[in-house]
């Protein structure tokens, strides 16, 4: 639990409408300024150097006025953090290069599943990878377009896809995810329920593609975690997370992220990151606002 902290912080945050509602909630900014931590909106229309004073500054901002803003900032105040770096966080905006960074980590037992990036669709029967697949945007930035994703059965569902976008093989994985949320040293796993298994027998009936908001009428009509089956789920090894956690901390350079992880049906002892998230849905973690004010008072601590 937090303890209070030594002297009065002032973290001023830029967020999106969107993110602003979903994550500066009441019980946050009660319990931060509880332990002394006094959060403050940021007009990032004005001039950071005229507002203030900051002990850390927390973003989730992408165009160039507002990078231009922080770097003009940065100059001025070295010694500020800023959580966290555009160019950081830049590698997470494509989903080709978020999953690199899981393969540089070269953990046994960690993998990512096959992908390919597609920008026309052709006729060339062979694309060097199996379906069922999923289709995902190219660009995760954020944006309502980079989560319409859809299950692809065969080939032909790839024909009215906007392109470009990355196509994954979908594995089979209990219909359950787990996901690993990441605050500086703080990790969080929790596990959720996911896509359905897709047997052999079922996947000669299934055509074309599905969008990702009807894939849960497919666990309808049987597969996917049943209540009973979830709650049996094991967690993934702890062990096992706090690699990942570190080694991916140490790749982006990010404090603020989060990565989806399932367990391959095939072989249980087997797991693939799947996605990875810049500054994602925190409140959706148990007890979040505990470990989000401890990690804004180790930031600006070190100062």
């Amino acid at each position: 639990m937090s303890s209070l902290s030594s002297k009065p912080y002032q973290v001023g945050y830029a967020l999106t409408p969107k993110k602003e509602k979903t994550f500066i909630l009441p019980s946050l900014l009660s319990h931060a300024s509880q332990i002394g931590v006094t959060l403050t909106k940021i007009d990032p229309s004005k001039p950071l150097i005229q507002q203030g004073p900051f002990d850390c500054i927390l973003h989730k901002l992408y165009d160039s006025d507002w990078k231009q803003n922080l770097q003009d900032f940065a100059s001025q105040n070295p010694n500020i953090p800023i959580i966290d770096s555009p160019g950081s966080i830049e590698i997470l905006h494509s989903r080709i290069s978020m999953l690199e960074t899981v393969s540089k980590l070269r953990i046994s037992n960690i993998g990512v599943p096959k992908q390919i990036t597609i920008t026309e669709v052709t006729n060339s029967e062979n694309l060097g990878i199996n379906f069922p697949s999923i289709a995902k945007p190219l660009d995760a930035d954020g944006s309502e377009t980079s989560h319409k994703m859809h299950l692809v059965f065969e080939k032909d569902g790839l024909k009215n896809l906007p392109l470009p976008f990355v196509l994954q093989e979908f594995v089979n994985h209990g219909g359950v995810i787990f996901k690993v949320y990441v605050a500086g040293k703080y990790s969080r796993c929790v596990k959720r329920k996911s896509l359905p298994d897709i047997s052999e027998e079922k996947l000669v009936n299934l055509q074309g593609s599905l969008p990702f908001s009807q894939v849960s009428n497919l666990t309808a009509a049987g597969g996917g975690a049943e209540g009973c089956e979830f709650e049996k789920t094991e967690m993934p090894p702890e062990n096992l997370v706090k690699e990942l956690v570190e080694g991916l901390k140490e790749e982006l350079r990010l404090n603020l992220f989060n990565f989806d992880v399932i367990r391959d049906i095939k072989n249980k002892d087997n797991y693939m990151v799947i996605d990875v998230n810049y500054f994602p849905g925190y409140s959706k973690m148990p007890d979040f606002e505990s470990v989000i004010t401890d990690f804004l008072i180790d930031v600006c601590s070190k100062r």
